[in-house]
């Protein structure tokens, strides 16, 4: 065996420990917000002493999964080019409700407010997204223009928080009202936003970010 195939080995093991120790994470995480080293280094099938070999502490290792999650939720802003704003936005809400959902009790953990100042740097490219569109939405009069588009954003992302972090994922109208509550911060009533998921039922489907 060469002394590259030797090098390159270790460093292969080291990137699936890693990534296999994060998985763990998931699976431990999901079953318990609370879940220790142990109980993650357990589910791992690896010593604490070995996970501590890739990870310094707990927080490390959380960062590293809010890290992981702002990539996918950033890569589903990209995704969104309607040129209605008050389109974009409900896709937007559905296609990263459908992300959360999965991830609900890590989405929470995310955004709890001991990992939220990490999260809002890590969910920065997703954010401009959102005030590029309100921004949009506003100067062609179908969003709400008696705030700010900085200010109008911030209370979509709060709205999304709340919802992500408080609503049953398991509930089969979770989607729904994530979408009507982004649309109706936003300046929609409850009709306005009903008659457009009605002229655009794909929103709320389960493909995702798909544009009409």
């Amino acid at each position: 065996m060469s002394d590259t195939t030797q090098t390159r080995r270790p460093r292969r093991d080291a990137r699936e420990n890693r990534a296999g120790i994060l998985a763990a994470a998931h699976v431990a995480l999901a079953h318990d917000p609370r879940a220790s080293v142990d109980a993650i280094a357990r589910q791992a099938g690896l010593s604490r002493r070995a996970l501590y070999g890739h990870f310094d502490d707990r927080d490390a290792l959380v960062s590293e999964l809010v890290a992981q999650g702002a990539d996918r939720f950033n890569a589903v802003a990209t995704a969104i080019d309607d040129a209605d704003a008050r389109v974009a936005l409900a896709r937007l809400a559905a296609a990263l409700w459908n992300e959360a959902a999965h991830v609900q009790v890590l989405a929470a953990i995310a955004l709890d407010e001991a990992h939220l100042e990490e999260t809002a740097t890590a969910l920065a490219p997703l954010r401009r997204t959102v005030v590029r569109i309100v921004r949009e939405g506003q100067e062609a009069d179908v969003l709400r223009t008696d705030v700010a588009a900085p200010t109008l954003a911030r209370l979509v992302e709060e709205t999304a928080r709340t919802v992500i972090t408080r609503i049953d994922a398991s509930s089969p109208d979770a989607r729904t009202l994530a979408v009507r509550a982004v649309l109706s911060i936003a300046g929609l009533s409850w009709r306005q936003a009903e008659a457009l998921l009605d002229t655009h039922p794909e929103i709320l489907a389960d493909s995702g970010t798909a544009s009409a």
